[in-house]
């Protein structure tokens, strides 16, 4: 702790001060003189009466000096600013999703379940960007519509279900609603990030095109290819993953495209976007001075309305 303006200490010797150098004005003839004596039991009541008005006046004192001396100690906050950048999370949740080929902790995990806790993790790290979320399966939706309360995302990534978008992969409605989306967004940085484990089975609209379009707007779109097969090593496979396609989405997009086949693969995945989108959150922390004068402070008022009410009794 520290005081921000310790020269306030010199202050206290004042009263005293004030009580020795300046002149006491004497006091003239009595009219009427009575021996000591006569006084003596009130005299003593006094005495004591005195002692603890000057009490109460020394600590209040003292109080109302440390207070103007402004104690303080040392703070830090964290330093969270408005990024400018929005992101939108374009989620598959097509029946595939639920297959069992992800292990943490030498336990099974669907496909699902692993892209939770690795997604709602790195949204709610994402303090200063807005982020809002799409699902889609047989449809595409808006989840939850980009904004900067990134808990409130997260917890939408953690309930998503199976089956309430139908449960097969639409992937060219997900990414051109997602695109849609974030094209109305006054954003300076806009980043459209496509999750998928599955083979577009929209064909309304190429998914390239839709991205060709995002990036001709200044929308970066980055795509996970999620699953331990995909159409080019393993094209009878069933579940297979289209890892060529969604490669060249990226690529088309100006983004990067992640092939994840494991765990390990999902959280270096989480980690190298947080590289290419930089968080906001790390920055240096601020650090301030967190003022404490209001302590003595109120232990002077308070002691003052004590000498007040003491002084009426």
């Amino acid at each position: 702790m520290t005081l921000a303006f310790p020269l306030a200490l010199l202050l206290l010797p004042l009263p005293l001060m004030i009580r020795f150098l300046l002149p006491v004005n004497a006091a003239g003839d009595a009219s009427l003189r009575v021996g000591a004596s006569a006084f003596a039991a009130a005299r003593a009541a006094s005495g004591q009466g005195d002692r603890a008005g000057m009490a109460l006046r020394v600590a209040a004192w003292i109080a109302l000096v440390l207070a103007l001396a402004g104690p303080q100690v040392a703070a830090t906050k964290e330093a969270v600013t408005a990024s400018g950048r929005e992101i939108l999370l374009a989620l598959d949740l097509s029946g595939s999703m639920l297959k069992e080929d992800f292990v943490l902790d030498g336990r099974q995990l669907s496909r699902l379940d692993a892209v939770k806790r690795v997604a709602a993790r790195f949204v709610a790290a994402r303090r200063g960007d807005r982020i809002g979320l799409v699902i889609f399966g047989d449809r595409a939706y808006v989840a939850q519509p980009p904004t900067f309360d990134v808990d409130s995302v997260a917890h939408a990534i953690d309930i998503a279900q199976i089956g309430i978008s139908g449960r097969s992969t639409a992937i060219s409605d997900g990414l051109g609603l997602a695109t849609r989306r974030i094209l109305r967004s006054d954003a300076t940085n806009k980043v459209v990030v496509l999750l998928s484990d599955g083979v577009d089975t929209s064909g309304k609209v190429q998914a390239n095109d839709v991205a060709r379009l995002a990036a001709s707007h200044g929308v970066r779109v980055h795509t996970i290819a999620l699953g331990p097969d995909d159409l080019d090593s393993q094209p009878a496979a069933r579940d297979a993953v289209d890892a060529t396609a969604l490669r060249e989405i990226a690529e088309v997009g100006g983004g990067t495209s992640f092939r994840v086949r494991g765990m390990e693969d999902l959280e270096a995945m989480a980690a190298t976007l947080d590289q290419i989108e930089p968080n906001p959150m790390r920055r240096p922390p601020l650090r301030y001075w967190r003022p404490l004068w209001m302590w003595p402070g109120g232990a002077a008022l308070a002691l003052v309305l004590m000498l007040a009410a003491w002084k009426r009794t």
